[in-house]
């Protein structure tokens, strides 16, 4: 039998705190998972309404309560308040994440150093072979992001994710982004 994982309730890089999510959180999320643009790419649909952002973050605490996902919120220290978030899942040998990040904080590399930040976690982990991420085949700046964070380009994944926020095509192309533990 394999030991219980111990998931850290923060991580901390040089300029971010990556906290455990909090019911006060709500207002934050909606600031940024109401923007068109940076939901553009999301496998989830744009939040609406504050209530919205409510149920999305009652979700992370839950999820995070029953070990299938595992969210951070991305915070700037001295503030609390988040500007994006980190989410895992891990699955027996493998785990696979994804982030969100407020606009007005685009451009600056918090979303790399919060990558970063995961990435070594998860490689720390003596269990975790792999880790995957993907991401629409026409967002650069995350498949830069995956780049920076140590993972590598596998391959093109045809209709692989609907996204929800876009027009057109239900289904696009996404990018598979991987780091395999050498045997």
């Amino acid at each position: 039998m394999e030991p219980a994982l111990t998931v850290p309730a923060e991580l901390i890089t040089p300029r971010l705190r990556l906290r455990r999510p909090l019911a006060s959180d709500a207002a934050a999320i909606f600031a940024y998972a109401s923007d068109p643009e940076v939901v553009r790419y999301m496998d989830w649909p744009r939040a609406l309404t504050p209530a919205d952002s409510i149920q999305a973050n009652e979700r992370a605490l839950a999820a995070w309560d029953a070990g299938t996902e595992y969210t951070w919120r991305l915070t700037v220290p001295p503030d609390d308040t988040p500007i994006g978030a980190i989410a895992c899942r891990i699955r027996e040998r493998s785990a696979d994440f994804g982030y969100v990040l407020n606009r007005r904080h685009w451009g600056r590399g918090y979303a790399t150093e919060a990558a970063v930040a995961l990435v070594e976690w998860l490689k720390s982990l003596a269990a975790i072979e792999h880790i995957v991420a993907t991401c629409d085949v026409d967002n650069q700046a995350s498949a830069r992001v995956l780049a920076k964070a140590g993972l590598a380009e596998e391959a093109r994944l045809p209709e692989h994710h609907v996204r929800p926020n876009m027009p057109g095509t239900p289904k696009r192309d996404a990018f598979r982004y991987a780091w395999h533990r050498a045997v």
